[in-house]
């Protein structure tokens, strides 16, 4: 009987484990289209934000996370790579840590908002027509 409450009690831990344990810890689904629609959202609101945002820093930084989060993520996944939504994510995803990087206590200048704009379009417009 001891045997047997044991051997329910692995099964249940290695379920719960199973379950719980590698569950996403930077914030992505895993679902591709899902967290594309959830990033290109984020980063659409934090380079709206104007140069006197009191937490324009945090969310800058948070930002940046997130980008590399998802490069990490999907780059290696040749499933998603060759997506054109994808490639056209990647080289908006670069610009904006590029800039991030380059001038950190700087907004984003109207040229790059613009040219990231119709980036961030084609990516969900891409992803609209399930590529």
């Amino acid at each position: 009987m001891k045997r047997n409450w044991s051997s329910l009690l692995a099964l249940i831990l290695v379920a719960f484990i199973g379950l719980t344990g590698f569950a996403s810890r930077d914030g992505l689904t895993g679902d591709y289209r899902q967290d594309t629609l959830d990033v290109l959202n984020n980063l659409k609101n934090v380079i709206e934000l104007p140069k006197d945002a009191p937490d324009r820093v945090e969310l800058q930084t948070e930002a940046r996370e997130q980008i590399k989060t998802f490069a990490a993520r999907y780059q290696r996944n040749n499933s998603v790579s060759n997506l054109a939504s994808f490639t056209t994510m990647r080289t908006a995803l670069n610009s904006l840590a590029g800039h991030y990087t380059t001038y950190p206590n700087r907004p984003v200048p109207e040229k790059l908002k613009k040219r990231l704009r119709q980036q961030f379009k084609r990516v969900e417009a891409a992803l609209k027509r399930g590529s």
